[in-house]
């Protein structure tokens, strides 16, 4: 770089610099300017010599992660200066003692929080990724700091992702998708998980993305004349009765319409409510609740409500502390319209989360929502023993969850993830009484243990002090915490069932002349096709393995050892008839290839997505089966990709000429005459398509069906879907995946 290259750099970095003292959300003391610059300067010698990928200063980096700190999530003076250092003990010579000694304990430990997680040691049957979320996850009931600025982080990542390759941006996308926006969503930053989704959207399906993006520039100009036609009669309305509010048209995420065209199986132009309405009003503590429901009444007066569709979060907020009313309207043009009702309070909690709780919390008030989470994660992330990635599943159910409100027998109210039974109830009031839990009553009456509870349910346990839980209660509970709490005490019995199986054995084993060490355990597992030496020792310790079962393994073991050393040795190796068919089959179609050097290898298609050919895909490295095949899109595949990215392989179809693949298609429509007749018509002899299978039922004048066809490829199926939605009567028609 040139002198003048370098004095412009520096300017930059110092412009930078000068921002983020501006921007920031809490009021900053001298004391804290002080430490904030210290900060910086340790970062900027630390970063002197490193460059991003797309060439920039690196030290850019950690000042826009501390900019999203101290502006978006609302942190202070502390949590700015670690943001600024957080990747200096990784990259550089300086510890998490230097950062003790020049500034204080509470900063490093969170640069220490913040430091990547180094790799642990890579198993098969281990994922990576996943231990490093559930290192990550630990850290939540330490200090919740960390968990923001780690978000903050990886929202500057995807910001700044343009120069990475591909495979990379989809691998940190689905990272992204998979644990960063739910974390950001069930921390309360809702503009934050906004970005995030978006942006993963961007990277995992970039022609999805492409495309939303350009229809929702094409209608913005009718959007926008629309929104000020309904702000204008609500705001005269408003300024009439004296209320000081501000009002604007919020447009819907790119994420949140891609979600409803999938989950309804619809168009773009199909999905109805592509934007909001926001009405943020001025009030004091004590009128905020009756001024919400008075703007209710005066936008009910000019527009009709769904009653289905009012979301009440003023009366009982969201667990991450959100407030607001949401109202469905029926607005020109026959149009659903979501108006958000908040107070000036509410919308700093809503965009802020975290941070602005602490700025209207009142001392004598008791503690928030927020806190009482943090506080359960204590019991959550306790069975650190489990599988990773069943740890990280478990712990992901719990963050994107719609809530129910349900009351105790007293009249208290308890928030519960949607879908949550009366077992999750029971273990959500005390874990004892959940381990103990005999019985379920829901509004007087008894009910089985995984009822689905519903909001406004009053719920009460009947407890036994000899019940304990069984293996079926983990399909009784969806939250986190129950299915935790009941595998460590069924762990802690299996444990107990393996000890006393394992002195068993050995006695066993003796008698038959055989002792007990490290091989033998092998050979067993081995033998009785189990996965573990527990799995063995509990089966010895509840009798499922029996003494004649044991004799068989010693008289195999004896066999096979004679067997060795009278077989003659052969350099030939040997290949079965069907091995060479299969391969010779597979030869014939090489259909997939994989990597950059485009190899052919052996694949099963996953019948999880069924991909045909001209989906796009990628190769998942299984453990015991090879090499699985999966559309990009497929539901499973941001789980994949950001827990196994490891194991993840580049794939593409290079030729479908001589294979022919098997789609399912659900059709709906209105029942007209002859219907069948014209859709086995369209399919066979316009396309000429062959149908495997066809099943339509009608029910007051609306059919339902299902059509299994046998096609080429991605492109003759795409045709065939537009030809049959142009059939007299059709409705919706979507590929089923899973059928």
């Amino acid at each position: 770089m040139t002198e003048i290259e370098i004095e412009a750099e520096n300017k930059a970095i110092a412009q930078e610099y000068k921002e983020l003292l501006r921007i920031s959300y809490q009021t900053l003391s001298d004391k804290d300017k002080k430490l904030i610059r210290k900060a910086f300067d340790v970062a900027v010698d630390a970063h002197k010599d490193q460059r991003r990928k797309s060439g920039e200063a690196y030290i850019f980096h950690p000042i826009a992660v501390a900019k999203i700190v101290a502006r978006d999530i609302g942190l202070g003076a502390t949590s700015i200066a670690a943001a600024l250092m957080h990747d200096v003990v990784e990259d550089t010579d300086i510890t998490v003692e230097d950062i003790e000694k020049m500034f204080n304990p509470s900063i490093a430990k969170i640069v220490e929080g913040l430091t990547k997680i180094a790799k642990v040691k890579t198993d098969q049957d281990v994922s990576i990724q996943a231990e490093n979320f559930r290192k990550m996850l630990l850290t939540l009931h330490d200090d919740v700091r960390v968990i923001l600025i780690k978000i903050a982080d990886r929202l500057h990542n995807m910001q700044t992702m343009e120069s990475m390759v591909d495979y990379k941006q989809a691998k940190i996308a689905s990272e992204t998708l998979y644990i960063y926006a739910p974390l950001a969503h069930r921390l309360g930053l809702y503009n934050i998980k906004t970005q995030l989704e978006d942006l993963g959207l961007k990277y995992t399906e970039p022609e999805v993305f492409k495309d939303i993006v350009s229809k929702i520039k094409e209608t913005k100009e009718e959007q926008d004349e629309y929104i000020k036609a309904i702000s204008e009669i609500i705001g005269d309305s408003l300024k009439a009765e004296g209320v000081e509010f501000t009002i604007k048209g919020r447009p819907k995420s790119i994420y949140s319409i891609r979600r409803k065209m999938r989950v309804q199986g619809v168009t773009f132009d199909e999905v109805y409510d592509k934007f909001a309405l926001r009405i943020v009003y001025k009030s004091t503590p004590n009128d905020e609740k009756f001024l919400a429901w008075k703007i209710y009444s005066v936008v009910t007066d000019h527009y009709r409500p769904s009653p289905s569709r009012l979301r009440d979060w003023i009366s009982s907020p969201k667990s991450s502390g959100y407030e607001a009313l949401h109202i469905t309207v029926m607005g020109p043009k026959g149009r659903w319209v979501e108006i958000q009702v908040r107070s000036e309070r509410m919308n700093e909690i809503a965009e802020k989360g975290y941070a602005a709780h602490y700025k209207y919390k009142n001392a004598d008030t008791e503690e928030h929502g927020l806190e009482i989470w943090l506080n359960q994660l204590k019991e959550a992330l306790e069975n650190q023993s489990s599988n990773a990635v069943d740890f990280v599943e478990d712990f992901k159910l719990n963050l994107y969850a719609k809530e129910i409100y349900v009351f105790t027998p007293k009249g208290d109210i308890k928030s519960l993830p949607k879908g949550a039974t009366s077992l999750d109830f029971a273990f959500s009031i005390h874990s004892e009484i959940g381990i103990h839990t005999r019985g379920t009553k829901v509004n007087g009456k008894l009910v089985p243990l995984n009822h689905v509870l519903n909001s406004g349910d009053q719920v009460e346990i009947i407890t036994s002090a000899v019940q304990k839980p069984t293996i079926h209660w983990l399909e009784y509970v969806t939250t986190s915490r129950a299915k935790t709490k009941i595998k460590n005490v069924l762990n802690e019995n299996t444990k107990k069932i393996a000890e006393d199986g394992k002195e068993l054995l050995t006695r066993k084993l003796r008698h038959l002349k055989i002792s007990l060490n490290e091989n033998t355990i092998n050979e067993l597992v081995v033998f009785f096709k189990l996965q573990t030496s527990l799995d063995l020792f509990y089966r010895i310790g509840i009798g499922a393995i029996e003494n004649q079962q044991l004799k068989d393994f010693v008289a195999q073991k004896n066999n096979t050892l004679v067997n060795f050393f009278k077989k003659p040795f052969s350099r030939t190796p040997s290949v079965k008839p069907e091995q060479i068919n299969k391969y010779d089959e597979n030869k014939k179609y090489d259909l997939i290839v994989f990597g950059a050097e485009q190899s052919k290898l052996d694949y099963k298609l996953a019948t999880c997505c069924n991909p045909i050919s001209g989906d796009e895909v990628f190769g998942f490295l299984t453990i015991n089966e090879g090499i699985k095949v999966h559309k990009k899109d497929c539901p499973n595949a941001i789980s994949l990709q950001s827990n196994y990215a490891y194991r993840i392989m580049q794939a593409k179809w290079i030729d479908s000429s001589q294979e022919n693949f098997r789609a399912v298609l659900k059709i709906t429509g209105m029942d007209t005459m002859g219907l069948t007749n014209e859709l086995t018509k369209v399919i066979s002899n316009q396309m000429h398509v062959n149908i495997q299978n066809i099943s339509l039922s009608g029910d007051a004048g609306i059919f339902n069906g299902q059509i299994t066809v046998i096609v080429q490829n991605n492109t003759i199926l795409k045709k065939l879907i537009d030809n049959i939605k142009k059939v007299d009567g059709i409705d919706k028609i979507t590929r089923v995946y899973n059928a």
